[in-house]
């Protein structure tokens, strides 16, 4: 079986994290959607609440399993017997910035990154700007998923 983890703090969910998921889907046997905790962030959302978001928005999907840790992702995929991390890239700040994670964990362990391009229309969509507009009390409907409930 080949099974992904697909970590991130998800805070929230966005179109660009639905789009590289479902695209995953075509590539894995499952995908572990790793909503990651670190108690020095500040989330908007409580990880119970972006759980929620995750789990609503696939309920009909089998091949994904929700899920969240603490620690490395490395350590976590190992746990979970994953071969595979899947990241999303959306410019070239993101490449650079995901290629030293990934060469760090190929040092660290067997398990292989792979990265998938955002598609184009949604390769603006990042969580920190729908956090902005969302503070700002705008509409974030065309940028994220239905499931997120905004407060």
């Amino acid at each position: 079986m080949r099974r992904a983890v697909f970590p991130g703090s998800f805070d929230p969910i966005t179109l660009g994290h639905y789009d590289i998921i479902e695209r995953g889907l075509t590539l894995f046997d499952e995908v572990i959607l790793a909503i990651g905790v670190n108690s020095e962030k500040k989330y908007m959302f409580s990880l119970e609440e972006r759980k929620q978001f995750i789990e609503e928005a696939f309920k009909n999907e089998p091949k994904i399993k929700v899920m969240t840790y603490k620690g490395l992702t490395v350590d976590f995929c190992k746990q979970q017997n994953a071969e595979f991390i899947l990241r999303g890239l959306r410019n070239p700040g993101d490449f650079e910035f995901e290629k030293a994670i990934a060469h760090t964990n190929r040092k660290m362990s067997d398990i292989e990154t792979v990265f998938l391009l955002t598609s184009s229309g949604k390769s603006y969509i990042s969580s920190s700007i729908v956090r902005d507009v969302i503070r700002n009390g705008g509409d974030v409907s065309g940028l994220v998923p239905d499931t997120v409930r905004v407060k």
